[in-house]
């Protein structure tokens, strides 16, 4: 029995040990399982993540893909920009210049043979304007002697002409006694940077500028002819060599596109002061150089939409309506609120367009 009971005794005593044992390790299982699991549903959802964003990915690069401009049309829409500006050169050439190299003068006074034609042999651009004013050769002739930069200005677009003149923006509005009397060799300053040379000249009859070169490369010729007791023509002519070999050219060609602006404004200007008409303000000026800068500024936008929008002629045909806009503010001498509606027309055309047309996403 003693034998018996003592083992009895430690078998008993050792069971609850190993029941706690038991269970504390179900509970380390559990703790385990239940860390597993959430483990396993983290992995699922990170890989569901992972398709649906490779998906998305896919799905934003096919459609990338899709919305690119594609090559073929790249290029018929590169045609249609280089056809813009060589359609309104054309139209330049064949319409505009014609016209405004002999603005205001009539046929007889265009081949007339002048004081200074000889300066400038076989010219490149040759433009004869002419005014009729409202008195005399010696009523106009002191208002004409007296012009240039830094003197009594030019009577045009004052904002531009004048720009730095020690003598102010606005142009005379009274004959100045010191300027009367220039010689022949005197500097003629026509801007910050750039200057003539005055020719002969012979009062009350023809005043001469010249470039400084020997031979000449530009002449301007300012001639007065009696119509009767109280009425002159007044008759100016450029002839001009154009630099075909060198960069100049570049001058000689915004010269020419100058001059059709700049010449009949000036004659218009000694008209309106020898006849005592109220010069413009400057704030018409202003608007004035405003429609330009508007129509050149939307003949960019448009260029640069024909490779933006899907329906890119749209955009080619409000291009071509800006270049028309920006030639008839230039060269049409038409009211300046005409241009304004014009220019806040195509503006207006080009933000409806813009909310209707859908535009190629810009590559990342």
């Amino acid at each position: 029995m003693a034998i018996f009971r003592q083992p009895s005794r430690c078998t008993v005593q050792s069971i609850v040990p190993r029941q706690a044992l038991l269970a504390e390790f179900a509970s380390h299982t559990q703790h385990i399982n239940a860390g597993l699991d959430l483990a396993q549903h983290r992995t699922i959802a990170f890989s569901g993540w992972c398709r649906e964003t490779a998906r998305s990915s896919q799905r934003g690069t096919v459609e990338r893909m899709n919305h690119r401009v594609p090559g073929r049309s790249v290029a018929m829409r590169l045609l249609a920009l280089i056809a813009l500006p060589v359609l309104l050169v054309a139209i330049y050439l064949l319409a505009i210049r014609p016209s405004q190299s002999q603005w205001g003068a009539t046929s007889e006074e265009t081949a007339r043979s002048m004081p200074g034609d000889d300066l400038v042999s076989s010219p490149s651009f040759c433009a004869t304007r002419g005014v009729t004013i409202h008195g005399r050769p010696e009523d106009i002739w002191p208002w004409l002697v007296q012009m240039g930069y830094g003197r009594a200005g030019f009577y045009g677009y004052d904002l531009i002409e004048n720009v730095g003149s020690r003598t102010g923006i606005r142009s005379a509005v009274s004959i100045l006694p010191e300027l009367q009397h220039p010689k022949t060799g005197d500097v003629l300053p026509i801007s910050a940077i750039a200057s003539l040379v005055f020719d002969s000249m012979q009062p009350g009859s023809y005043l001469i500028w010249r470039g400084d070169p020997t031979p000449s490369n530009g002449s301007f010729i300012w001639a007065l002819y009696p119509v009767d007791e109280s009425h002159t023509r007044l008759i100016s002519r450029i002839r001009l060599r154009y630099h075909w070999t060198d960069r100049r050219l570049l001058l000689d060609l915004f010269t020419e596109l100058a001059d059709h602006v700049a010449v009949s404004k000036i004659l218009l200007g000694i008209k309106g002061r020898v006849e005592g008409r109220p010069t413009q303000p400057l704030a018409g000026e202003a608007m004035e150089i405003m429609v330009w800068v508007l129509g050149l500024a939307e003949f960019a936008t448009a260029a640069v939409l024909i490779f933006r929008w899907r329906r890119w002629w749209w955009a080619w045909l409000l291009g071509l309506a800006a270049g028309l806009l920006l030639l008839f503010a230039l060269y049409a001498h038409a009211p300046m609120w005409i241009g304004a509606v014009l220019g806040c027309g195509i503006f207006g055309g080009m933000l409806l367009l813009s909310r209707t047309s859908s535009a190629y996403p810009a590559e990342v």
